[in-house]
C-alpha cells in the first residue's frame, strides 16, 4: 500500500514545501489548512506532477472539534497514514499585557493542544503498522523566553519537550519522531503574526521555506530528534545554556524589537 503524508497547514510557508517533497518522494498526501482554494490549487499541482492521490480537507485546527474531524475523515475515506506532519502554527507579536485574549487562546489551540491531540490519535495507528514518521514543527524559539512573542515562544518551547519525550517512549516501535527548529524563514508569519518589522529578520539568517523542508524531510527519514536548521541557529543553544537566564531573555526582547 502507498504510504501517505497527513500535513497540517499546508496551504503556504513550510508545510507547502514540505507537501511538495513528500509528493516528490511519493508519498500520497492529506493535506489540511483553513483555506480551501489554496488547497485545491496545490492538489492538482501535485497530482499534475507526481503519480500520487492527495486527498484535501479544510479545516480550522485553532478550534476544538477539527483533530477530530481530520481523524474521522481518514477513516471514512480508509487512509493509511504514514506520515504526520504538525507543521500548523501561528504568532503574535506585542506586550503580552495588551494582547487580545482570543488570538492568544488560538496560538495555545493550534500550536499545542491541536498538535497534541493529532498525535494522540494517529500514534496507535501508526503502532500498527510498527513504521512511520511524526514530524512537530517547532522553532528556535523553543530554547529561550521570547518577551514581545511570549506566548508564542512558549508554545514552540512544549513542542520540543513534548516531542523529545515521545520520541523516547516510541524508541522501540519503528516511529522516528522529529522536532524540526528553524529560525527566521521566509514565509507569510511574519505578516500573520504582525512581526514585520522585527530586527529580528534583519540581524539573522533567513532561509527559504523550501531549505528548511528539505532539511526537515531528510532529518526525519534519518532519525533526527531535534533538527535545528542553520549553522548559527545550532551554535545560539549551546551559548544559551552558559549564561544567565535574565542576560538571554533581554537579548531576546532587543533582538525582537522593531526597527
Amino acid at each position: 500500500m502507498q504510504k501517505t503524508a497527513l500535513i497540517t497547514g499546508a496551504s503556504s510557508g513550510i508545510g507547502l514545501e514540505l507537501a511538495r517533497i513528500f509528493a516528490r518522494e511519493g508519498f500520497n498526501l492529506f493535506i489540511t489548512a483553513r483555506r480551501e482554494e489554496r488547497l485545491h490549487t496545490l492538489k492538482k499541482e501535485l497530482e499534475d506532477a507526481n503519480s500520487i492521490r492527495v486527498f484535501v480537507l479544510a479545516v480550522d485546527l485553532s478550534k476544538n472539534d477539527a483533530p477530530g474531524k481530520i481523524h474521522q475523515f481518514v477513516q471514512k475515506h480508509d487512509i493509511q497514514i504514514t506520515a504526520l506532519i504538525n507543521n500548523a502554527g501561528i504568532g503574535d507579536y506585542g506586550f503580552f499585557k495588551d494582547a487580545d485574549w482570543n488570538r492568544v487562546s488560538s496560538i495555545i489551540d493550534l500550536n499545542m493542544k491541536s498538535l497534541t491531540h493529532l498525535t494522540h490519535l494517529f500514534i496507535p495507528e501508526l503502532l500498527k503498522q510498527k513504521d512511520g514518521y511524526i514530524m512537530n514543527v517547532a522553532s528556535t524559539a523553543a530554547f529561550q523566553p521570547g518577551p514581545l512573542m511570549s506566548v508564542y515562544y512558549a508554545s514552540k518551547h512544549y513542542v520540543l519537550a513534548f516531542s523529545e519525550a515521545i520520541a523516547n517512549e516510541l524508541s522501540d516501535s519503528g516511529i522516528n519522531v522529529s522536532a524540526l527548529c528553524p529560525g527566521p524563514t521566509e514565509s507569510e508569519f511574519q505578516e500573520v503574526a504582525n512581526m514585520k518589522k522585527s530586527k529580528l529578520f534583519d540581524r539573522f539568517p533567513v532561509a527559504t521555506s523550501q531549505e528548511v523542508a528539505e532539511y526537515g524531510y531528510k532529518s526525519l527519514m534519518n532519525g533526527k530528534r531535534v533538527a535545528i536548521y542553520g549553522l548559527m541557529n545550532k551554535i545560539a543553544p549551546k551559548f544559551i545554556s552558559l549564561v544567565p537566564r535574565c542576560w538571554v531573555t533581554a537579548a531576546v526582547r532587543k533582538i525582537q524589537e522593531r526597527k
